[in-house]
């Protein structure tokens, strides 16, 4: 059988107070279009379906038309549960019937551990639980870790499963090793809230959500689909994509991706305001992207945001790297203030580390000059 594994849509998502429901909605246009070309027996959504708890209206709407078009329209089963961000009660509603058309939902863990069986193969569905409810479920005080939990979990799914058809693991967990971006939001402080992908040994393969790389983590079994788009400037390097997962009679699982482009990228540019501004460099960008800008200038500049977005409308973020570069030698710059120097030292010290420049033969002759004129005129005083 073959399914789409996909994750983290993170439907009514604000990006540096931008809503990015349009390319959300052109994302995922060209998503069901893949269904519609691959035929699959299922489509697979690891949590995170919304950003939010309480979504915004248009994420309600867009996941409404997206789901009724994939499921009723193309008759498509769906496989689907929450993530950390979902509301899991608000999820959990309708589900029971939603059964009737092969949408198979599951908001919130409880104590109805069957799998969602599909053309011979077995989904078995844990939504994102914090390790607290998983141990009052299970009555058991030794639950403090999300390691903890999913052990538990994973032990009472492993008393009925039949290893000798294809299991399939759907989850949304952070796996240590893992490689995390801004986007994501933590699980728990430490450690506590990893799990280790050895746990997942029992399954042929592990659907997650919760990191938003496909390359987020290198396993055999183990594997996150990604977001479908990019949701912080710290992923601007990053592929998205969505996984097409084929699963032979014997279980043997093989993979291919598929690329989902945004009609916007994300990405990060540096250089100076009138480099970026140059009518070369204007011509050779993508400007409808969202940018990240770094700028490169030493001096004062009036209105830089006005003038790049004059050129490049979605600026969403602008800093000055001398301001980071300052930002972080300050605490250096304490230190040897305290050393005793004489003024000029003192001076070359602080010019250096308030300009980055370097203070040269030339400039410290001047300032020589100037302190011993100070000097002078202070005396005769």
């Amino acid at each position: 059988m073959k399914f789409i594994h996909t994750a983290d849509w993170h439907l009514g998502k604000l990006v540096h107070g931008v809503y990015m429901t349009e390319e959300q909605r052109e994302v995922l246009q060209q998503f069901v279009r893949l269904v519609e070309e691959e035929t699959p027996d299922a489509v697979v959504i690891a949590g995170d379906l919304y950003d939010r708890s309480v979504p915004p209206t248009g994420a309600v709407e867009l996941l409404n038309e997206m789901l009724f078009a994939i499921n009723v329209e193309l008759k498509t089963p769906i496989v689907a549960i929450s993530g950390n961000h979902d509301s899991a009660e608000r999820l959990s509603f309708g589900s029971s019937w939603f059964r009737h058309s092969q949408f198979y939902l599951k908001g919130k863990v409880d104590d109805q551990f069957s799998p969602v069986r599909i053309n011979g193969v077995n989904f078995y569905c844990i939504p994102y639980a914090e390790p607290g409810t998983i141990r009052q479920l299970f009555g058991d005080n030794s639950i403090h870790t999300h390691q903890g939990a999913m052990k538990r979990l994973i032990g009472k799914l492993e008393e009925e499963m039949d290893c000798r058809e294809p299991n399939i693991f759907v989850g949304h967990a952070f796996v240590l090793g893992g490689k995390t971006t801004d986007s994501e939001r933590t699980l728990s402080v430490g450690g506590s809230g990893c799990v280790d992908a050895g746990l997942f040994a029992p399954f042929n393969y592990a659907a997650l959500g919760h990191l938003h790389s496909p390359d987020a983590i290198k396993h055999e079994k183990v594997r996150y689909s990604g977001s479908l788009l990019k949701y912080s400037f710290s992923e601007a390097n990053q592929r998205k994509s969505v996984s097409i997962v084929t699963v032979d009679e014997k279980g043997a699982v093989s993979i291919e991706e598929r690329t989902l482009r945004p009609k916007r990228d994300m990405r990060v540019l540096e250089g100076t305001l009138e480099e970026l501004l140059d009518p070369a460099r204007i011509q050779a960008e993508a400007t409808e992207d969202y940018l990240k800008i770094t700028l490169l200038d030493r001096g004062a500049i009036i209105d830089p945001m006005g003038k790049l977005r004059q050129a490049y409308p979605n600026v969403l973020h602008l800093e000055r790297k001398i301001d980071m570069i300052d930002q972080r030698q300050k605490e250096s710059y304490g230190m040897k203030r305290e050393e005793k120097k004489d003024d000029i030292d003192l001076f070359a010290d602080f010019y250096s580390e308030m300009t980055t420049d370097d203070f040269t033969p030339e400039k410290r002759k001047l300032m020589e000059r100037v302190i011993q004129e100070a000097q002078l005129e202070a005396n005769q005083k």
